[in-house]
This record gives C-alpha cells, structure tokens and sequence, in this order.
C-alpha cells in the first residue's frame, strides 16, 4: 500500500476517533464546559469574582486544584500583560492553558521503536488485559515483532482473556497456570523474546493495591529479572487507570508510583464519564504523562493522547488538526 493511502487512512482513523472522543467526552463537556461558558457570558468584567467562579468549575470538573491553580496563575499574568477587559477575551488563553497542562512530549513512545519491555500494571476491572490486547494489536499493524507475557496469574481467566486478544492481534503469548509465579511467567517471556528477535514484551502483571506489600516484592523481583536478563531492553511501566473514578483514579496512580517507576498513564473508559477532567488532573500533580486514551471496545477506540485534540474535542472545537 502507498506511502500516501496509508497516511489518508491513519487521517481518517484519528478523524473517526476524535468524533468518537467528541462524543464520548459528553458527559465531561456538561459538567465543565458549559459551567465555564456561563462564567464567560456572565461576568461584564473580569474580577475577582470571575476567577473565583471559574476555579470552581474547574475543581468540581476533576481538573485537581494544582492544574487549576496553575491554569489561572497563567491566566492572570496572560490578562494583565495582554490589558485584557472583557471575559469573553480571555477564553481563546484558558483553553491554550489547559492544553500545555497535558503535553506529553516528544520522548514519550520512544517503546514503539527500540526493543522494549512494557509493564502493563493497574487494579482489576480497569480494562488492564483488554488494553494490553489493544496496544498488542496497535503495534503489529505498526510492524512491530510483539510478544505478549501473561503474567497476571491470580485472577481467574486473566491468561484466557489475554490469548483471544493475542489470537485477535495475531501475536504469540507466554502465560503460566493459574496461581504459578508472575516472575517466572516474565523470565519465560524474556528468554522468548530474545530467542525470538521480539521488538516489544508486553507484560500483563496483577494489581492487588489491597496488598501493596506483596505488590511491591512481585515487582521488584520482576524487575530484577529483566534487568539481568535483558539489561539493553528500553523499559516502559504504563498504569491503566479508569477514568469513571475520578479522584479515586488519581490515588490509584500515586499509589502504583510508590512501587512502581511510572512511565505513562493508559486511561480507559473516557466514553460516557462526567469525570474526564481526570486526565488534566493526574499529569499536573503527578506529573506522569497520560499516553493513550480509550473511548470504546474495539483496538482503534485506544489511542495516543493528543494534547490539543482532546482539549479541541472536550471544547467541542471542530476543524481540530485531527490529520497530523
């Protein structure tokens, strides 16, 4: 297929997408933007009242008091600076100044093209598996050589679930029986990708937060594992988290960062939620960049995390750059 179908194809997935975000960020929209646009069209002048009324909304929508303490600090210099005295002025900055709270930078999926080992971690019932299945699939149509490591051994079915995606994605699984050691499932899946000359392990581990002890000694000796047996192999830790929790989300993630080295933030689960202020929230206080997004079932409702397109999608901007 040419150079030039190919990219008018990946342009018409990520236009798909960013209606589907669009739409999935309903609920999200109702429970700040509209709150924003009455502050805007409320308010004659811009005053203390103003902001007050606008940090609110802002704290209420999930966006944590950090990003939105940060967001209108800037906001305030932008007014002055600019002599800014009509509200509706002022709007065009705050959205560029939510924007710049979720870059994610340009490093941020070098995994995709080195040879690397992906820890997929995260509590049950967040879509962890499903996830891993999805990027699995992600990465085989990118041309990737994918293995897949199945090594949440504790929860019932978790290895059975991972084998549909891996069969769905086309790619190989290593798993262990249920209850066996997650340490020796990944040592299994390490010698494999070597011997398999395999670009990307994606390991799906068990999350029991409940037990952070045991947790934490699981994924130390995993990481020991990898680190001597494939010590060249660029490591990525990626939390899947779900974003119909909210604030419970963002513990979630502090609690994994205690014993785990985050990397990224996979949100799932965006569709359909009044909380997806969420995804603003955890990469201001965490500073963890959120990398891929999910909006629905299918592999192409996981996508990487757009700054602009997801700011453009929530502000129900349309004529967003959804062709870069």
């Amino acid at each position: 297929m040419s150079e030039e179908l190919l990219n008018e194809e990946a342009g018409e997935e990520k236009l798909g997408f960013f209606n589907r975000l669009k739409a999935g960020l309903t609920k999200t929209r109702n429970n700040i933007v509209h709150g924003i646009d009455a502050v805007f069209g409320g308010f004659s002048s811009i005053d203390e009242d103003f902001y007050e009324e606008l940090e609110e909304i802002l704290i209420m929508g999930d966006i944590g008091v950090k990003a939105t303490e940060d967001i209108l600090d800037k906001l305030l210099e932008q007014v002055r600076e600019n002599h800014i005295k009509e509200p509706m002025d002022c709007k065009q900055f705050l959205i560029q100044n939510i924007k710049e709270q979720m870059q994610v930078g340009e490093t941020a999926y070098e995994f995709e093209s080195k040879q690397s080992v992906v820890l997929v971690i995260g509590v049950n019932g967040v879509g962890k598996t499903t996830t891993v299945g999805k990027l699995a699939g992600k990465l085989k149509a990118q041309g990737r050589k994918v293995l897949l490591a199945a090594a949440d051994t504790f929860r019932a079915a978790a290895g059975e679930q991972l084998s549909e995606w891996a069969n769905r994605a086309g790619v190989d699984v290593i798993g262990g029986s249920e209850g066996s050691d997650p340490a020796s499932v990944v040592y299994d899946a390490v010698s494999a990708a070597k011997a398999r000359g395999v670009d990307v392990l994606l390991c799906d581990t068990a999350g029991r937060l409940h037990n952070k002890k045991n947790l934490m000694e699981e994924l130390k000796k995993i990481n020991r594992i990898i680190d001597k047996e494939f010590p060249n192999a660029h490591r990525e830790n990626l939390v899947v988290l779900d974003a119909t929790t909210g604030q419970n989300a963002l513990q979630q993630a502090k609690e994994f960062g205690e014993v785990a080295d985050l990397t990224g933030i996979i949100l799932t689960k965006m569709d359909g939620t009044a909380k997806g202020g969420i995804a603003i929230a955890i990469q201001s206080q965490l500073q963890i960049p959120v990398k891929y997004i999910g909006v629905g079932e299918t592999i192409e409702d996981l996508q990487k995390f757009d700054a602009d397109q997801f700011v453009d999608a929530l502000f129900d901007v349309t004529g967003g750059d959804v062709t870069s």
